[in-house]
């Protein structure tokens, strides 16, 4: 049985195709090759994007005592205290820097925060660590992609949604 909606979507796809300007082939006898460099990399600048969050999705608590959620860049997880678990859903962060290839740059992860709810509620994330060679260098596409991780520690109620913004900077050596 076919659902109305998915024939409307269908029908928007074959129009949408029809509807669009041919694609012109690339003649690479006629054009001059792009030989520019990625603009970041003209600023001397390297572009931070973080490609995916940091989450801890939920915790489980087992009481109102302290506790702590471990996340590791590798994704592994464990917990403390009356933490009993983190949920499955929890996610690394992934950074993507952009910048001149072959470049060795320096970059900065504070170790602490502090993350508010809108109730008022505070909790720490310290601990930060990523998963970064000891001498970082932008690959020869002029890119570098790491993970993130760290501890969040909760203690009392700490019923609620916390957000925050750990700021990543990023510098040529």
């Amino acid at each position: 049985m076919v659902r109305p909606i998915a024939l409307f979507a269908a029908a928007l796809a074959a129009f949408a195709a029809l509807a669009a300007p041919p694609a012109a082939a690339q003649c690479r006898l006629c054009d001059s090759p792009q030989t520019r460099r990625d603009e970041a990399a003209e600023n001397d600048e390297i572009r931070v994007d973080v490609e995916t969050s940091l989450s801890f999705d939920r915790l489980i608590l087992s009481g109102a005592g302290g506790g702590s959620a471990l996340l590791r860049p590798d994704g592994s997880a464990s917990t403390t205290g009356s933490v009993g678990d983190v949920s499955p859903r929890a996610m690394v962060g992934t950074v993507v820097l952009h910048g001149e290839a072959g470049r060795s740059v320096r970059v900065d992860v504070p170790q602490r925060i502090v993350l508010h709810s809108l109730n008022g509620g505070e909790v720490s994330f310290d601990d930060v660590v990523s998963d970064l060679p000891s001498l970082p260098r932008l690959d020869s596409t002029g890119s570098l992609t790491f993970r993130f991780g760290g501890r969040l520690t909760v203690s009392g109620d700490a019923d609620g949604d916390y957000r925050g913004d750990l700021p990543i900077t990023a510098e040529y050596l």
